[in-house]
């Protein structure tokens, strides 16, 4: 079975690959843990981020985005000294401002979902890319959004981190061509 190279590295990234990359997220609790995630990944591997995902789950309240809102000091404290997750000040603070903006977005558009699909017209975009070295790091599209993302006070949401969380809920569909799931995935919406 053929599968995107990046996704045959070992078995948490198989299963990742192989169910959740790339199918459209339409739920805001999973686009807010995306949205996380792809700032705590900023200079690592997603493979760290997807061996402490358990953990980040449980440091952030399962991603319950108005728990997180409320994290304080002691949350922050809390959170430096777990060691099951990413202990960086900048990363966990940004968390939990991006929480907050997070509440702001849903008001103002009625769910997060909404407001960022609302850049691809509620549709997929489908590259057909037939290698790794055909995916972009970053679009017009994910310049964009980071700074609509900016402008309205969320931290590490640059261009990069952007296209990462479009590819990882589905937005963009980057499976190469020879990639069983890039049907699949084709075929969702």
């Amino acid at each position: 079975m053929d599968r995107c190279a990046w996704g045959s590295s070992n078995p948490l990234m198989i299963e990742y690959h192989d169910t959740e990359w790339g199918v459209p997220v339409h739920d805001d609790r999973k686009l807010f843990e995306f949205l996380i995630l792809e700032g705590m990944q900023a200079g690592l591997s997603w493979n760290t981020i997807l061996n402490k995902r358990k953990n980040f789950r449980r440091a952030f309240a399962e991603f319950d985005v108005e728990k997180v809102a409320r994290f304080g000091k002691r949350d922050v404290n809390r959170l430096l000294k777990d060691a099951g997750i990413i202990r960086n000040r900048l990363k966990i603070e940004a968390a939990i401002n991006n929480a907050q903006r997070f509440l702001e977005v849903q008001h103002e558009f009625g769910s997060f979902d909404a407001y960022i699909w609302s850049f691809v017209n509620g549709q997929p975009i489908k590259n057909g890319c037939r290698s790794l070295k055909d995916i972009p790091a970053k679009t017009p599209l994910s310049d964009a959004i980071s700074k609509d993302l900016k402008q309205r006070g969320f931290k590490f949401v640059g261009s990069t981190i952007v296209y990462a969380h479009l590819q990882a809920t589905g937005m963009v569909n980057d499976h190469t061509v020879d990639c069983f799931r890039y049907t699949e995935v084709a075929k969702a919406k």
